[in-house]
């Protein structure tokens, strides 16, 4: 393997790992829109320290439903994980032998699709703690607009 083809590949994880993190996020709002639950997505929150402290810190991206307290646990539960289906055409492909693992290129794309495919210990937060956060919205005040948990 040339150095050519490393650097080309660590370009295409780099590029694949950021689509990633917007195809994760959407896969959590693509969720809560079709349970009709309000929600936003903010982009890097919250940062200010430039490009390296914008790469460096945690999270980059933020999925905030919020709930009227209706709503069943299941939903919050559901897309706290649905990123775990991102992970279904990449092992698809590789599985139908479609794509030629030999490429280092083709794996830093399945690499880095995969790694964003994995749910973030906030996602797996919200999984095994929607009751909480549909509880705390029931005691706030009706109608407020405050974030309830994250998901990213």
């Amino acid at each position: 393997m040339s150095g050519t083809a490393v650097v080309v590949a660590g370009c295409v994880l780099a590029i694949t790992v950021v689509v990633g993190l917007v195809a994760h996020e959407c896969a959590h709002a693509a969720v809560l829109r079709l349970a009709g639950v309000e929600y936003t997505i903010t982009y890097f929150p919250g940062r200010t320290g430039g490009v390296v402290g914008l790469l460096a810190s945690c999270p980059w991206a933020a999925v905030h439903p919020r709930p009227t307290g209706r709503e069943s646990t299941t939903i919050l539960r559901v897309a706290a994980l649905a990123p775990l289906l991102l992970a279904v055409p990449a092992f698809g492909l590789g599985a139908s032998g479609l794509v030629p693992v030999e490429s280092p290129v083709v794996m830093a794309v399945g690499i880095g699709w995969l790694a964003c495919a994995l749910p973030s210990p906030q996602d797996f937060s919200v999984a095994f703690y929607a009751h909480r956060a549909l509880e705390e919205t029931t005691s706030d005040k009706p109608n407020t607009a405050t974030p309830v948990s994250r998901a990213d």
